[in-house]
């Protein structure tokens, strides 16, 4: 079963390529995503990788967590499954003033 990981703190010139190659030196890299602003495709400095397997994921995240890439110290741990809302949660206690809806 695979395995998700989180990778924070990259640099934002590191390609997806780049972290796959990183991660594939402990084991098979099922996919490598850095994520980027939907408008400007600029990278938020973090991303996914899975692993295709749980002892490449533990390898993979002792091996490279605060190690160095791109001049940047990583930030390497499972990734935390948080459910997606349909709608975004916003303070209804507060007026609208007529803003639409939300």
């Amino acid at each position: 079963m695979p395995s998700k990981i989180y990778v924070g703190n990259l640099s934002y010139s590191t390609t997806d390529e780049t972290l796959k190659n990183t991660f594939t030196n402990y084991g098979e890299v099922e996919s490598a995503v850095i994520i980027r602003d939907r408008y400007t495709q600029q990278s938020k400095g973090f991303g996914f990788v899975e692993m295709s397997d749980e002892q490449a994921a533990e390898a993979a995240i002792g091996g490279l967590n605060n190690q160095e890439l791109d001049g940047r110290r990583l930030r390497v741990n499972h990734a935390e499954n948080k459910p997606r809302d349909q709608k975004r949660s916003f303070n209804h206690d507060r007026p609208s003033y007529g803003g639409g809806n939300y």
